[in-house]
């Protein structure tokens, strides 16, 4: 891969995503990596754990365009990961979702543009797909930013993609910690909805997407792995399991603001299009313009024999698979002494 002696920066890098991309990429052979967050706190954090010259902190926020100019510049490559992320704090505060998610990443964008950056790779989420909730909108209103800024951007030499994934196991505010800590301190199992299912993908996985769309993408591209999923209450049993407490008091109480029954990660439109790559899809980006006689006269395939791509028709893990996965994760093996 083309990362000998360039710069990489990671927006929101000192979170779950930014952690699993240094584990990785600190061993190939970048001149530089760039960690651009809000959070002092965590930058250090990350300083004392790495120590290694390679990496460079910067103190900002994809809302302040100026903080990011300062980011970009010289930057080769930018993995856009910055975003609010939990549903309930989205729901209560809407226009924070928009400011960050939208407004943030057209400033990410526009920066990478005007400072010659070759690759942008932007992270998604199945949420964005058939959004019911506020952190759903600001993501699929991100892909449409991205998909609309990348036509102008190969003009000048950027190439502009991104990602879509579902539930990334482990990851920070996730549910595999929760119960863990949940049954560790002695409190019930708090599941809320026991049918409720969710697409099963690891930190380490998530890198490798971003990492094919970076080797594989065009502009306005968006690439999605196949990925297994479970129901909630499935999830819980391999935990107990996992922890062997087999008889650990499960409640379930109902869902949050903003929950779906399922995520779905393509579209039945997308799946019409979508490109199979063996383990990926890549979904192209639409190349038509506003000459709005060619929606008129030039319609698209039949949509009615395709399916959309979610958390209920995928491949659906066993306890005991789950029981390994969760085991395994590096973000999960202090718990288990591995």
């Amino acid at each position: 891969m083309d990362f000998d002696n360039k710069t990489l920066l990671i927006t929101g890098g000192t979170g779950s995503f930014g952690a699993a991309v240094l584990r990785k990429f600190l061993n190939y052979n970048l001149k530089e990596i760039r960690i651009f967050s809000r959070d002092e706190k965590k930058q250090e954090d990350m300083r004392q754990f790495y120590r290694n010259g390679k990496l460079k902190f910067y103190i900002g926020d994809v809302r302040d365009k100026q903080s990011i100019d300062a980011a970009m510049v010289g930057t080769d490559y930018v993995f856009h990961a910055a975003a609010l992320k939990q549903v309930p704090s989205c729901e209560f505060y809407p226009l924070q979702a928009v400011q960050t998610n939208i407004i943030g990443t057209s400033n990410v964008l526009l920066s990478a543009i005007e400072n010659k950056v070759k690759k942008v790779i932007c992270l998604s989420t199945d949420k964005a797909v058939y959004p019911i909730n506020a952190m759903g909108m600001s993501k699929a209103l991100m892909e449409k930013t991205f998909i609309a800024v990348s036509k102008q951007a190969q003009a000048a030499g950027t190439m502009i993609c991104g990602t879509r994934y579902g539930n990334v196991m482990a990851s920070r505010g996730s549910v595999i910690p929760l119960f863990i800590e949940q049954i560790l301190a002695g409190k019930p199992i708090t599941i809320t909805d026991p049918n409720m299912t969710r697409f099963m993908m690891s930190l380490d996985q998530a890198v490798d997407l971003v990492v094919f769309a970076f080797k594989n993408g065009s502009n306005g591209d968006i690439f999605v792995q196949k990925s297994p999923a479970t129901n909630v209450i499935n999830l819980a049993e391999a935990i107990k399991k996992s922890l062997n407490k087999l008889d650990h008091q499960v409640k379930v109480i109902g869902t949050r603001h903003g929950e779906k029954l399922y995520e779905t990660l393509l579209t039945r439109e997308e799946m019409v299009h979508a490109v199979d790559m063996d383990n990926y899809y890549r979904i192209k980006a639409d190349a038509r313009d506003l000459n709005y006689n060619s929606y008129l006269d030039d319609g698209e395939v039949v949509i009615t024999q395709a399916s959309e791509y979610n958390s209920h028709n995928t491949q659906q893990l066993e306890v005991d698979e789950l029981v390994h996965l969760i085991k395994n994760l590096e973000e999960t093996k202090k718990y288990y002494k591995i």
